[in-house]
Parts: C-alpha cells; sequence; structure tokens
C-alpha cells in the first residue's frame, strides 16, 4: 500500500490499515524508529479502556483497585500483540 507525503508532511493512512488497527477520528497514535522502518502504534486511553473490567460488590476498595489495574493490564497485552 502507498501513500504520498503532503508538503505540509501529512500523510493519509490507508482504510484498511485503520481498520485493522482500529484506529477512528481523533485517535492518537505514535511513531517509533526500528532501524530503516518507522513503526505506527495506536495509543489507548483510559476512555479506550472504560467498562473492560467488570466491578464486584465484594472486597475492600484497594482489593478492587488491584483487581482492575490486573484486568486492565492483561488487556493491554493482548491488544498490542
Amino acid at each position: 500500500m502507498q501513500s504520498t507525503v503532503t508538503s505540509k508532511g501529512q500523510v493519509t493512512i490507508p482504510k484498511e490499515i485503520r481498520n485493522i488497527l482500529n484506529i477512528r477520528p481523533n485517535d492518537k497514535v505514535d511513531f517509533t524508529q526500528e532501524g530503516d522502518r518507522v513503526v505506527l502504534v495506536p495509543l489507548k486511553t483510559l476512555k479506550d479502556l472504560r467498562g473492560s473490567v467488570g466491578g464486584s460488590k465484594k472486597g475492600s476498595p484497594d482489593a478492587e483497585r488491584r483487581m482492575a489495574k490486573s484486568q486492565v493490564g492483561k488487556r493491554v497485552v493482548e491488544e498490542m500483540e
């Protein structure tokens, strides 16, 4: 897939790639250089993760927080694979 760089240095991400990476308007992306390649990675925000962890009515707030952090961490790792 090819794209043209504009005079402002802008490039359109092809629709197929946006669909694969689930990139939507106003999403943030990160560019990382790996040797002679540039890797584009969509950035997830807390807003994107909303609803990914169900709450439980038992346990202390600290236990809930630890469980939520663990679940969110697992989901982020899965999405980045």
